[in-house]
């Protein structure tokens, strides 16, 4: 056991007690109601911190899972971590949940109130010694980053954490952050008197101190895989771990327990060189002029894939000659660079940085050109992987991904949790399918947990209405979105809009859109028009809008009110076959002697069903209409599964009934 852990608390009030009408959450939450699935939650919670085991707890939207699993957490003296799914909800649970419970239940309680942090990765954080040199950068003359980089000045004066989302005035996307922000090579190289003003030092400092700290599943996940992005210290010192938002874990886990190359990360490297020689061996001119090539030949990689974005297997670049030179030609240029910063690495440590980055990343193209050009021994079937692992590219506009992903990243997380004996607390909105956490369990290798599922205290039953639309044709068929969009224009009209409409592909939706234009005089917002956060504030204040959306806006997105009142989905969101991915997956279940399509296609996508119908109902009050278009729930046996998954609410086939639903709205009325 850790010295000073866990702390014995006294005088601390119930489950019961906190939760009641009158209870100490109450005292501090404006419009506080009880909810008996909270509580129900929140005292399961509290078991799995007195037994020290492993809990699975699915909440229905409007539990209140955030304050059912703060309260038992703070309430058990025992130092946690709780990672949540986006470096947003991050912010929020600290910022906003994490002070009101703290404080409340401090005001009932003679023990001190427990000390909580914020850990994010490296690059959240300013590293100051970065935005000496970034002033001093030739790149960076231009008038815009004077201007940012005077904004970042005037703030690194000010700000206490060196977070970069204190920063106002600056985009997200900006370049000026790749020069500033903390890398770990440069923070390891510096010796501790260094690190006083290190923000990244500071912060791993003071959550190693904590008792609560919060995190993201990117940074939990790089700490469990021991990557440099994480903090690897933080983690044995913890007695509990509470996984919010865990559905998103296992394709994150997937990420970080693999390989993978990005051109930004190639890039990184290239502009670092630039940067770093000209200020500290500027009379190395040959070392600029290897650092053009490798971006030239970074450049021409990216186009030897061809101008449209693709995702697909390694195998299947078999053929394609160009991509196979051009890597060559890339790893080649790589190696001349590496080189060439060896003979200086005595010389500045930035250089030295530099050279052990690109040594690196040589080391990694060659083991990916090898296994997945050369190597790949599956007599041409692309659908399977070396081994254990899947070798997969992507491309964007722009950039490009080298990707080597475990199939099942089970038995590493297994271990994982077994180095690491602690509480385990992993909750969702959706982690069950018809009831059952097996799917979720065997992604993740966990084999003993304690259950729990507590629906929705909102009222479907009377407030939510689903609509199957009839006479639809296969969703393969060329006229099916034509077809479905035909069929849901009379629900649009009862509704004046205030509609998603949710796609599973952006061929979909851009169809929809053009269709939508014609023939509907409803304000649209489509997805990739502009920044999500924008997109939904402008939806949530028109009167009679649209939005559409694809995978991205399934979850996360919270209209609450009247802006909101139907949501129309195209498709049963299955993942598609042709997806590196996927069907490497199904093709090694196959193997096993395993139904891929029950055991991994359609939980996988009733999972993501339940998260875009958790958009429709978001507060007490909220009235609306599920239309789900896709005509294999009704012509298929499964269908059956994506129905009993979804919160219990009246079914209907007929038009008429979903417009006399939508007509008692009091809005409307």
């Amino acid at each position: 056991m850790l010295a000073g852990y866990p702390i014995i608390l006294i005088d601390q009030p119930g489950i019961d007690a906190c939760f009641d009408t009158d209870g100490v959450l109450a005292s501090a939450v404006p419009r506080f109601s009880p909810r008996p699935q909270q509580v129900h939650l929140a005292k399961a919670i509290a078991e799995a911190f007195e037994d020290q085991s492993v809990l699975i707890g699915e909440a229905g939207t409007g539990t209140g899972k955030t304050f059912a699993y703060l309260v038992p957490a703070l309430q058990s003296g025992q130092r946690v971590i709780i990672s949540t799914g986006t470096k947003h909800l991050q912010d929020q649970l600290f910022l906003n949940d994490l002070p009101v419970v703290a404080g409340a239940l401090s005001r009932f309680s003679t023990t001190r109130e427990p000390t909580v942090r914020l850990l994010k990765g490296r690059a959240n954080y300013l590293c100051r010694h970065r935005l000496v040199r970034a002033a001093m950068n030739a790149n960076l003359r231009d008038q815009k980053n004077k201007q940012y980089l005077q904004i970042l000045n005037d703030w690194s004066r000010r700000t206490e954490s060196g977070d970069i989302s204190e920063v106002i005035g600056i985009p997200d996307d900006a370049s000026i952050w790749g020069y500033i922000t903390s890398q770990n090579d440069f923070c390891s190289e510096h010796e501790a008197d260094e690190l006083s003003d290190c923000f990244v030092h500071k912060a791993r400092q003071l959550a190693q101190q904590a008792d609560v700290v919060v995190v993201n599943h990117h940074l939990l996940c790089a700490d469990l895989a021991l990557k440099d992005e994480g903090h690897g210290e933080l983690l044995p010192s913890a007695h509990g771990f509470i996984i919010d938002e865990a559905h998103q874990l296992p394709d994150i886990a997937a990420e970080f327990f693999g390989q993978k190359i990005t051109s930004r990360q190639l890039n990184d490297l290239v502009r670092d060189t630039i940067a770093t020689q000209q200020l500290a061996v500027p009379d190395m001119r040959e070392i600029r002029e290897a650092a053009d090539l490798v971006q030239d030949a970074i450049r021409h990689f990216r186009l030897a894939f061809g101008v449209q974005p693709r995702r697909d297997a390694w195998a299947a670049l078999k053929q394609e000659t160009r991509v196979a030179a051009e890597l060559d030609r890339l790893i080649r240029l790589l190696e001349t660079l590496t080189a060439q910063l060896y003979e200086v690495v005595q010389r500045d440590k930035g250089l030295d940085q530099c050279h052990r980055r690109a040594s690196q990343l040589v080391g990694q193209l060659k083991t990916l050109n090898l296994k997945s050009v050369e190597g790949d021994d599956n007599d041409g079937d692309s659908e399977r992987a070396t081994d254990q692992y899947v070798y997969w590219f992507e491309t964007t506009d722009r950039g490009f991904s080298l990707n080597m992903t475990p199939l099942n990243v089970a038995k590493q997380f297994r271990q994982a949790m077994q180095s690491l004996p602690a509480t385990w607390v992993f909750t969702s909105a959706t982690l069950a399918v018809g009831g059952d956490f097996s799917h979720f369990k065997a992604r993740l290798g966990i084999e003993e947990s304690a259950e729990v599922l507590v629906d929705s205290p909102f009222d479907y039953a009377n407030n939510a209405l689903l609509y199957l639309p009839e006479n639809l044709p296969e969703p393969a068929a060329p006229e099916y979105t034509e077809r479905l969009l035909q069929s849901c224009l009379p629900v649009l009209r009862a509704s004046r809009g205030r509609a998603f409409i949710l796609f599973t592909s952006y061929r979909a939706l851009n169809l929809a859109e053009r269709y939508l234009q014609e023939h509907t005089d409803f304000v649209l917002y489509c997805q990739g028009s502009a920044p999500k956060r924008e997109l939904v504030e402008a939806f949530q204040s028109a009167t009679n809008a649209l939005l559409l959306g694809t995978s991205s806006f399934w979850e996360g997105v919270d209209v609450r009110g009247s802006a909101l009142s139907c949501v129309i989905i195209d498709k049963l969101p299955f993942g598609s076959p042709a997806d590196p991915l996927m069907s490497a997956r199904i093709a090694r279940m196959r193997e096993d002697g395993g139904n891929p399509f029950f055991e991994f296609q359609v939980p996988q996508a009733a999972i993501t069903l339940k998260q875009g119908v958790g958009r429709l109902i978001r507060d007490v009050s909220d009235r609306g209409v599920l239309v789900l278009c896709d005509p294999r729930i009704q012509s298929r046996n499964y269908g059956r599964v994506f129905v009993e998954s979804l919160p219990p609410m009246p079914i209907t086939r007929e038009l008429s009934e979903v417009e006399d639903f939508i007509s008692q709205e009091p809005e409307l009325t």
